[in-house]
């Protein structure tokens, strides 16, 4: 009798469990499920203009206003390689140059953005002093103006100087990242322990040896991230440049496609290099995706960093 008392209960904790399992499935299934549709179309929002630049490359003139394969589909003719061809023709080529000054600019600016937001961000982490608070509060300020907002003072700053129309026009107001600065201090906070920088000033070591050996290795993602970020903000930049350089020698790709862009407007009545200027950008784009996807496992590799045992 008890067996038969028993098995009833045992069949319906059975059915409970598995009731209460089809539910809980029920409701994690439909959140994922959104959130995977959502996904997939934030791919598609940014995926698109990236295809449509890619094969945009591929045709003439003509192809980009009526060609046969539609806005994201390649036509039957291939006009790449006489594109680049026309690239290093249209006006000696200076194309490849511009490109070159957005190599320059980038790198400059970009890894000297990187070395001094990590020294500031780990001196604001790391050590006391005098007016802290109210230095990096101001350091928070500085992050909510807009860039644009400080062309103009900026050119008048230079203009005062004499450093208008150069090079350095360009790499000296990119050097400032306040939110670069802003990252480090906190990734810092986290991921390098006071007792681990105290253990090793007890061994003997050194500020800078601390900094270098024990801080650095630790702060390598929070590194890779500042110096994409700040390479990118750099390489996109067009207001600064515009407004600080008229040699056309010394123009970013952006500012000089921008230029070639006036020229083939309808109303100006210039020469159309829609097909230049589309294959430019194209080209121009390749640095930064090759960049992203060469520095991606840093940022993985540094998600269990600084953790304190």
């Amino acid at each position: 009798m008890a067996l038969v008392t028993e098995t009833p209960q045992l069949e319906g904790g059975r059915k409970g469990r598995s009731a209460a399992g089809r539910r809980t499935r029920s409701r994690n299934g439909g959140p994922r499920i959104g959130s995977h549709i959502f996904l997939l179309i934030l791919v598609i929002y940014f995926i698109t203009p990236i295809w449509w630049l890619t094969v945009a490359s591929t045709k003439d003139t003509a192809g980009l206003f009526g060609g046969s394969g539609g806005p994201l589909w390649f036509d039957n003719e291939f006009h790449f390689f006489s594109n680049i061809q026309g690239l290093f023709e249209r006006q000696d080529g200076i194309y490849w140059r511009w490109l070159g000054n957005s190599f320059l600019y980038a790198i400059s600016g970009g890894v000297g953005a990187t070395i001094l937001a990590v020294l500031a961000g780990y001196g604001f982490a790391k050590y006391n002093f005098r007016g802290r608070g109210p230095f990096f509060g101001l350091l928070l300020g500085a992050v909510m103006v807009p860039l644009t907002a400080l062309v103009i003072p900026t050119f008048v700053l230079l203009s005062s100087v004499g450093l208008v129309n150069t090079i350095w026009a360009v790499i000296l107001p990119s050097l400032l990242s306040p939110f670069g600065v802003y990252l480090m201090r906190v990734f810092t906070q986290e991921a390098v322990p006071d007792e681990l920088l105290d253990a090793a000033r007890i061994d003997g070591a050194g500020e800078i040896r601390t900094f270098v050996q024990i801080a650095l290795p630790l702060l390598r993602p929070a590194i890779v991230t500042v110096l994409l970020l700040s390479v990118v903000g750099t390489w996109n930049n067009f207001f600064l440049p515009l407004a600080v350089l008229s040699d056309p020698l010394l123009l970013p790709v952006t500012v000089g496609l921008n230029g070639w862009q006036a020229l083939s407007n309808a109303g100006s009545g210039g020469e159309a290099l829609w097909n230049l200027i589309t294959t430019g950008a194209f080209l121009s784009i390749i640095p930064l995706i090759i960049a992203f996807l060469s520095l991606q496992k840093y940022w993985q590799g540094g998600l269990s960093l600084g953790s304190l045992k």
